[in-house]
Order: structure tokens, then sequence, then C-alpha cells
């Protein structure tokens, strides 16, 4: 080999160093570090500099103006957005930006899908189109239905029940045993809710079955039992409510307050290294026999060491049940949907695939670099160079193999109801969590409603 040639190639392989090396402290953080800052204002509770972030990630001077571009990844900060602008109570905003982002993404089929397909979608080097998983599409309508009730609009939240009620039949169907499958419990809630204000008794009690299905809500009780004597539908767990006693006294120009607290937010996703001893145990049930020895094969020759893969935050939060006080008097809190634990739920059951595909992703880059190793050694004549050259080839490939760490990341990660049943008139609504106070004074109409919402997405 002459000197030019070996010159030439050791540049080469300094300059593959030097890239290895900038990849593996900048590459490897994914989509989760152009949030991560914005999701740190919001830790000290401000808002205001983490729309302002997103904003800046989107392009646009303001929370009232969408991208040139609403597909992509876009689609996913939109939905970030839209709940930090909940927050801010700019629910105009966030609902249209939930609308125009629910619209480009869609959702990661688990019931359809080989764990392999799976894997690969959630295990992604970032640059496929986003693939939410069921409960995002699921939350998606409940957050909006939220958005619509705040503003007093009961028939644009009609229309979020019924995108929510296509969802929920999909995931009665293909999500049996998920643990998502407990979010139908705040979106029927709240569908219920809808159309027991738009005088569809019916709809209202199927939507309450399906809540108290997921989740034994104390404030459906009486309004079960009050429905139920106007409407044709039952079940064996509305029957069995109604059993329980007749509804109380009820003043047709009394009205209903909805309070819904929103607070937490779910862990985020991270780029996470394991070695790949520990990813091959993780992934045993999800490999064949042939990959899982090729795979120790190229550990056993030092060539490859670390499997990359997205993985959720580990920090488990603690929250405080939230306070709310209606004319000063303290009211009930109805039970609490931990989305949190659900979402870490879910990702466990989708975790073997995801890291099996990491791998055999790892199996593909070593051969990449064996390869290259092998075309170096014989251009060089020297075996020393060429094993240099693989080794090099094959740190920068697992360096830019970046994870995929996109997630909806500013979902709450709690879910509270308080609802009471009010006189007509001038009402005082103190809510109080994650140390954010909030009053509101709310004017319920005869025989209307009203819904106050507060959302703190403060971890």
């Amino acid at each position: 080999m002459g000197t030019s040639s070996f010159t030439s190639l050791r540049s080469s392989l300094r300059g593959a160093l030097c890239l290895s090396a900038l990849c593996l402290t900048t590459a490897c953080a994914g989509h989760s570090a152009r949030t991560v800052e914005a999701r740190r204002a919001l830790d000290r509770h401000d808002a205001t500099t983490a729309l302002a972030l997103y904003n800046k990630e989107l392009q646009v001077a303001s929370g009232g103006e969408l991208p040139k571009k609403v597909g992509g990844d876009n689609a996913l900060l939109l939905l970030d957005r839209a709940t930090i602008l909940q927050e801010a109570q700019q629910y105009q905003n966030s609902s249209r930006d939930l609308e125009t982002a629910d619209k480009e993404v869609e959702m990661l089929d688990f019931s359809r899908s080989t764990a392999h397909e799976i894997g690969r979608y959630l295990f992604s080097d970032s640059t496929g189109p986003y693939k939410a998983r069921p409960f995002e599409k699921l939350l998606v309508n409940t957050v909006n239905m939220v958005n619509y009730l705040a503003q007093g609009n009961a028939a644009g939240a009609k229309v979020e029940a019924r995108r929510l009620a296509v969802m929920q039949k999909y995931l009665g169907e293909a999500e049996k045993g998920d643990p998502s499958a407990q979010l139908l419990g705040p979106g029927s809630y709240l569908a219920g809710f809808v159309f027991e204000r738009m005088g569809d008794l019916d709809e209202a009690l199927r939507y309450y079955d399906e809540a108290l299905k997921a989740t034994p809500y104390v404030s459906l009780e009486e309004p079960v039992r009050r429905l139920s004597e106007y409407s044709g539908y039952s079940s064996p767990r509305i029957k069995s409510i109604v059993e329980k006693g007749k509804a109380g006294p009820y003043d047709k120009q009394d009205g209903d307050l909805l309070v819904v607290v929103s607070y937490g937010r779910v862990p985020a996703l991270q780029a996470i290294r394991l070695p790949v001893g520990l990813a091959l145990t993780a992934a045993a049930y999800h490999l064949d026999p042939g990959a899982q020895q090729a795979a120790r094969r190229l550990a056993g020759q030092g060539l490859v060491t670390w499997v990359n893969y997205p993985g959720l935050e580990q920090r488990a939060r603690t929250y405080a049940t939230p306070t709310v006080l209606v004319d000063g008097a303290a009211a009930s809190i109805d039970t609490i949907t931990h989305v949190d634990e659900l979402v870490r739920a879910a990702y466990e059951k989708a975790k073997g695939p995801m890291i099996a595909s990491a791998i055999t992703r790892l199996i593909a880059r070593g051969a990449a670099g064996a390869g290259i190793g092998v075309a170096a050694g014989k251009a060089s004549g020297s075996g020393a160079v060429g094993m240099l050259a693989s080794l090099v080839t094959q740190a920068t490939l697992t360096a830019v193999d970046t994870p995929d760490t996109r997630s909806w990341a500013t979902l709450p990660a709690r879910m509270a109801f308080s609802r009471l049943r009010l006189a007509p008139g001038k009402h005082t609504v103190r809510m109080m969590v994650q140390g954010v106070l909030r009053e509101e004074t709310v004017d319920i109409p005869k025989s209307g409603f009203a819904v106050v919402n507060l959302t703190e997405l403060s971890q």
C-alpha cells in the first residue's frame, strides 16, 4: 500500500472517530432533547416560557398560529403545545392544535402488527412517521372535550365524544387486556356528561356504564339512578346501582358543576444505552435463535457492547390529591385516574419487541462494520488497519442510530373530577394542586351547567 493511500485511509479513520465522538455526545438524545427545556419550564410553573419554546420549535410567533407544515414531528409538537395551551386557558387554540394533529398522527396498531413490526415502529431512527400509542389517540378526544366544556360548548364536546366512540370501539375489540384501556374511564365520564346535558339520556347512560366499567366513579351513582327513571338503557352494572336505592331529591331548576383537575406529567421517553448481555436477556422471547447467536458472537468479539433504545424516565413521582372548595365548602374528589402508571404499563408491554428490534439493528451494524474492516484490510495489506476501520465504523453507526424518543410528553399524569348539583347563580370555585391555587366565579344558569378546569403540568 502506498504512503498516500495509507495517509488517506488514516485521515478517513480520524474523521470517522471525530464523527463518532460527536454523535455520542449529541445524537443519542433524539426528539426528547428538543423539548426538555420546555418541560423544565413547566416544572417551574412557567407555562409562558414553555409555550414560547414550543412556538420556536414550530417556527411560529405565538400559540395562535399553526406552522406551515403540520405533519411529521410538527404534529407531535402540536399535541404537546395543546396541553400547555389548555393550562394557559387558551381553549380555542388548544382545540385547534389537537384537531390538527389528530388528522396527521396515525395510531400504532398493537393488535394487527407482529412483534417485529411493533418494535420497528417503536424503535426507529427517528426519521419515519410518528405513530401514536393507543392511549395517546384516546386522550386526544378526552383532552379536547375538556376544552369545549370549559368554554360551555356542549355541541363541540359532542363531536369529540362521537370521535371518542370510534376509538373506544376499536380498543374494545382489539386492545383487550391492554392497560391503556382503563383510560376509557375519563373520556366516557365526560362523554356521558355531554349527552346528559344535550338531553340524550340513553347515550349518557351508555357512556356512564363504560366509565364505571373502567373506574368506580362514586359521583356517577346519583346521575345513573336519576337517568334510569327516564331511560330504557340498562346493564348489570346500571341495575346494581339502581337497586342500591332511589335517586335523591332533585330540583330541575338546579344545574351541574363539573370540576376537572389535570395535573402532573407522564414520563417522557429518553435514550437508554443497555449492555448487550442485558438486552439479550430482556428480548430473548422476541428474538429467533439465529439473531441471538449473531448478537452474542458480536459481543464476544468485543465489536459491539451496547444497545440503544428508547426508555421511560425512571423517576417516580408522588402527587398530592387536589383540593376543591365550592362556596367555601370542601367538595369531594372522585376516583383519580393515574395516567402515568397506565403509560408505564403500556410501555412495559412493548419493551421486549422494542429491544429485540434494537438488537436486530445492532447485528446489521456489526455486519456493516465487519465488511468495511475486511475491505480496509485488503486495501492496506494490514489486518490491524482493517480491524481499526471495522471498530470505528461500528462505533459511528452505533452513535448515529438514535432511538426514537418521540411521545406526547405533556400529557397530565393524573385526572380527577369533582361534581356537584347547585342552585342557579354565581358560585366561587377554589382549586389547588401542585402548589398552584386558582379561583374562579362561575354563573350556573337554570337547569344548565358549568365546567371549571385546572391543568397544571409540573412534575
